[in-house]
């Protein structure tokens, strides 16, 4: 089972869990640091390498969550054009296209691997969606989408792999290729998740950024920092919060703390 709570108050945490926080101060070395930087996108390949499609389940909350895909329609059948920043393997990508038969889906991935295990799906149709390798900091979304022509975009767990440094540089290529008056929908790690509070020491970037053990990192976001990101590049905020679970696991008696922000910013 699970309890949901949405609101703008962050997590609260136990003191047990708030001396192991602060006892963890400890950064990895720059040299480490820049190294982790310049593999991040060998790092994510040799993640779908091992991993292959198999590691996330299939996104079907999608539209539940997001209404938004069918608001921002002006007639019931209106096609509409979606981009899918980060789209990994299509976990989202395709239970979408198969729900809401009235989407074309642009759909970009940092990883070859994962872009390659998308073309590779049965239900990938060049008529419906186009896909390509890009790394949103630094390869233009214009070579690929025309400027002003997305009705969607959907950046969901991405943003927390991108080194806090060049978040804003995502941010300002999703801009070009939105159109007026449409939306980013945002969804992704919240400050204290259960995943953040597992990191072993040793593990810390930065101020709630950490590596994994596989070389791929996460950032975990309060909702003043990514308020602040998007409004520095010409968002206008019209939703953003915590939505606070507690997965039960009742077999083994544990209560794990999952934290997310979900936001939704618009281009003015």
């Amino acid at each position: 089972g699970a309890l949901q709570k949405k609101g703008h108050s962050a997590r609260i945490l136990s003191p047990k869990e708030a001396e192991r926080l602060a006892k963890d101060q400890v950064l990895v070395s720059e040299f480490k640091q820049l190294k982790l930087e310049k593999e991040a996108q060998k790092n994510w390949d040799l993640f779908y390498k091992r991993n292959s499609i198999n590691f996330f389940k299939d996104r079907h909350w999608t539209t539940r969550e997001f209404e938004e895909l069918k608001a921002c329609r002006e007639f019931a059948d209106q096609k509409l054009t979606i981009l899918e920043a980060g789209c990994g393997v299509g976990n989202c990508l395709f239970p979408l296209l198969e729900e809401d038969l009235n989407i074309f889906a642009y759909a970009c991935d940092f990883s070859p691997r994962a872009v390659e295990y998308v073309k590779k799906n049965a239900l990938y149709s060049t008529e419906r969606c186009k896909v390509f390798q890009c790394d949103l900091t630094k390869d233009d979304l214009l070579e690929n989408i025309p400027a002003d022509s997305v009705d969607v975009v959907t950046l969901i767990f991405v943003l927390s792999a991108i080194h806090p440094d060049k978040m804003h540089l995502v941010l300002k290529n999703i801009y070009k290729v939105l159109k007026p008056g449409k939306c980013v929908l945002f969804r992704d790690y919240g400050l204290y998740d259960h995943a953040m509070l597992r990191f072993k020491s040793g593990s810390k970037l930065g101020e709630n950024f950490y590596v994994r053990q596989d070389g791929t990192r996460s950032y975990f976001f309060t909702e003043e920092f990514l308020s602040q990101l998007f409004k520095a590049e010409g968002y206008e905020q019209v939703v953003n919060e915590y939505v606070q679970r507690e997965t039960v696991n009742r077999k083994e008696d544990l209560r794990v703390p999952r934290v997310f922000l979900q936001s939704k910013f618009q281009k003015p």
